[in-house]
């Protein structure tokens, strides 16, 4: 008796779904942490009377200068998410620089607006974390 099969396609490893989604989800978090970005520096820049110290940081800034700050990071931010949505590669090592770049930020945005500042802390670093878990482009190029 022997049996009759066809040949299987090589199968992806079983953490090649997850990376994928979690790079999705990690663009789209980029996208929308960039837009919310670019808010927040024009709430800083139209009306400094909006955002008030908390607590006596050794950080002090001028908020007009933070708001110029939040609004260029915000528009690279969204930018490197769209390019990760796109799939490019430089999309993904701009995400990692900028999402790590975004985390200084809003450390140093602590004293003005603490829990919107650790939000978007928390969201940056998952951020980094999804796209230097993803190894599918080092897959594609042959590196792994």
């Amino acid at each position: 008796m022997s049996q009759n099969t066809a040949p299987r396609p090589p199968r992806a490893p079983a953490s090649a779904p997850g990376a994928a989604g979690g790079t999705l989800f990690a663009g789209v978090l980029m996208v929308v942490i960039g837009i919310l970005d670019v808010l927040q520096g024009i709430v800083a820049i139209a009306k400094d009377d909006v955002y008030t110290r908390v607590g006596d940081y050794v950080f002090e800034f001028n908020l007009t200068g933070w708001g110029w700050t939040h609004v260029v990071l915000g528009i690279l931010v969204g930018l490197a998410g769209t390019g990760i949505l796109m799939g490019s590669e430089w999309g993904r090592m701009g995400g990692i620089t900028l999402a790590a770049l975004n985390t200084v930020a809003q450390f140093l945005f602590l004293p003005y607006h603490p829990w919107w500042a650790l939000f978007s802390m928390a969201i940056s670093i998952l951020v980094i974390w999804a796209l230097a878990t993803d190894d599918t482009s080092f897959r594609k190029s042959g590196a792994v």
